[in-house]
């Protein structure tokens, strides 16, 4: 297997992995990216979408909604707003998450509201599909 690294995911409520990855596929406010051994440093926001880390035992997916990735030559960690293993991910949370990004648009009547909704919607077929 590929040269590894640290990989930490934790949410204000827990801590969701620690694990050796060989890879972590990241949802970057400026685009998607992945982030292996030896990359260079970088701090960068998450937009909603699927967070991918592959392991000498396969690939695990969690959908994040926001946070914090910093990306290191020994380590990535991700400091999510919020985040789920996809195998927690149910349709009615995914119903709740829209709702709520959907409701924050309509107040707000903002871009930045409107692309989170619409990365949110995104996310959630990425995850289900």
């Amino acid at each position: 297997m590929a040269d590894m690294m640290q990989f930490d995911l934790v949410s204000p409520e827990r801590r969701l992995a620690s694990v050796q990855a060989s890879e972590v596929q990241i949802p970057g406010a400026e685009g998607d990216f992945t982030a292996m051994a030896q990359h260079a440093p970088v701090i960068t926001t998450l937009r909603p979408g699927v967070l991918k880390v592959v392991t000498a035992s396969g690939t695990d997916e969690y959908l994040v909604t926001g946070g914090f990735a910093e990306v290191g030559a020994t380590g990535t960690s991700v400091l999510a707003e919020r985040a789920f293993a996809k195998a927690d991910v149910t349709p009615e949370l995914l119903e709740d998450l829209v709702k709520e990004a959907n409701m924050q648009r309509d107040a707000s009547n903002t871009d930045v509201a409107a692309k989170y909704a619409d990365d949110l919607v995104a996310a959630s077929t990425q995850i289900t599909g």
